[in-house]
């Protein structure tokens, strides 16, 4: 059977793979196989690996020792994972079971799984989920080395940006060191300042604070706050992560220019939010702005706002347009990062 599969070349194998396994994305049931100087890993989402990774359907082997639900089904069952839990999406209640029971059954690290009961629904964006295996809805996800508790019933969460995550923090840090040796003064030591304007459970601020980052959370889902200062425990980042339960526009004012970088992912309605992230942008700022928009013109509306948001305040140079996935027919979900600096 095919299945999807990061293609890379031998010598950087070792580096991917782990950094797959980190973001929880390589499928344990199958055989990693080396090929032509290539090394084919299987993984279980292809939506959810950076663009900048080959992904190929290939053939792989089983793995002898473990018993899938596909050998108990006799057919390939879909489902996400998060954490110990299985995804699904069934429409049929019997075939759902049919597959909870089978997962249960199986050999993989699987204890819950959940079938979607409900459309994304509300200003918080959760929905609603059948329990068909294990105890509730509250699971534990581990992306590139960060814990994160989460109730999936409670708060928004997608383990499809893991990858766009970790691009992101991966930039925290270095740019303030770089815009300090541009003015001739080298690195000051001081902590980057970043302000995520929809926190949710902390999936980007508890990243940022690892790498050293001052951070403040805001969102308007109060149990998404309870998560995100419990994610900050886990973690232990606890003392540089600030988490604040209300409407950003509201807090926007008690953060006048401090930050350094601001994550606005709320892509239906970022623009309406830009007025505040003017207000917290620094005087030299990043913003990473996620929208979703037609195909033939995904970056545009997107840019143009920022640039009235910002207008005249800040000189706005778009950094990188990027991709992120393609969200539904002709629709993408991109992110635009933004630097603003005042002239």
């Amino acid at each position: 059977m095919d299945v999807p599969c990061v293609r890379v070349d031998r010598e950087a194998g070792e580096t991917t793979r782990r950094e797959l396994a980190d973001a929880d994305l390589i499928a344990d049931e199958y055989e990693i196989t080396v090929e032509d100087g290539s090394l084919y890993i299987p993984i279980v989402d292809a939506d959810a690996v950076s663009t900048d990774l080959e992904v190929v359907d290939r053939a792989a082997p089983t793995r002898e020792t473990q018993t899938r639900p596909a050998d108990i089904l006799g057919y390939e069952p879909s489902y996400e994972r998060l954490g110990e839990a299985a995804l699904l999406d069934e429409d049929d209640d019997e075939r759902a079971r049919e597959i909870a029971d089978a997962i249960v059954a199986s050999d993989l690290p699987l204890e819950t799984v959940l079938n979607k009961a409900s459309k994304i629904k509300g200003e918080t964006r959760v929905r609603d989920w059948e329990v068909l295996a294990g105890e509730d809805t509250e699971v534990v996800h581990r992306e590139y080395g960060c814990e994160f508790a989460l109730d999936l019933a409670e708060v928004y969460f997608s383990p499809r940006l893991a990858t766009e995550r970790h691009r992101v923090a991966e930039q925290v840090g270095k740019r303030r060191h770089s815009v300090d040796d541009e003015r001739g003064n080298g690195p000051q030591g001081e902590s980057e300042h970043v302000f995520d304007m929809f926190a949710g459970v902390g999936p980007f601020v508890v990243p940022f604070a690892t790498r050293g980052a001052e951070c403040v959370g805001v969102d308007v889902n109060e149990t998404a706050i309870e998560y995100l200062r419990e994610n900050a425990l886990r973690n232990g980042v606890e003392d540089r992560i600030t988490a604040i339960h209300d409407d950003v526009r509201e807090v926007a004012p008690a953060y006048e220019g401090w930050a350094d970088r601001i994550v606005m992912n709320l892509p239906h309605s970022a623009d309406d939010f830009l007025e505040s992230a003017v207000t917290i942008a620094s005087d030299d700022c990043v913003i990473h702005y996620y929208d979703i928009q037609h195909e033939d013109d995904p970056f545009g509306p997107g840019e143009r706002a920022i640039r009235e948001a910002a207008d005249p305040e800040y000189a706005v140079c778009v950094e990188t347009q990027r991709v992120v996935r393609s969200y539904a027919p002709h629709e993408l979900n991109v992110c635009l990062d933004v630097r603003l600096e005042r002239p």
